[in-house]
């Protein structure tokens, strides 16, 4: 079975904790043991796993405006102007899997799984497939 998340995003570029979301669906599945595999149905955001750490947050959003700025003459901005946010979410990931063990994600002590916004606000839609193993 396929599970969604809706996520309604407030600003051009956000970072979104997903893991409680996530971990909701693995216990209300009753699956003991296998893979997560959380996957974002957008081609302007992303999803990865790490610290959910304020100071760090805001050094992802730097980095990715450093390396895809915007305004910088793509071509795609011609059509609606997100060049960047395409260019920005192909550097990061949409989807990763995760172990499931005892009912619960196998996430290391400051690992979270981080929803990135590229091209908000918008509604977002995020699936969640439980594989048992």
């Amino acid at each position: 079975m396929i599970y969604e998340i809706e996520i309604h995003t407030n600003k051009e570029f956000e970072i979104i904790d997903i893991t409680s979301e996530v971990q909701k669906i693995v216990k209300e599945s009753n699956i003991q043991e296998g893979i997560a595999v959380v996957f974002t149905k957008h081609t302007t955001t992303a999803l990865i796993v790490n610290e959910n750490e304020k100071r760090l947050l805001s050094d992802i959003e730097m980095l990715l405006e450093n390396i895809a700025p915007r305004g910088k003459g793509y071509k795609h901005d011609r059509i609606d102007n997100n060049a960047h946010s395409h260019l920005r979410a192909i550097l990061l990931n949409p989807s990763i899997t995760i172990p499931i063990k005892d009912g619960k994600l196998e996430l290391g002590t400051w690992q979270s799984i981080l929803f990135v916004e590229l091209d908000g606000p918008r509604l977002r839609k995020i699936l969640v497939k439980l594989c048992t193993c």
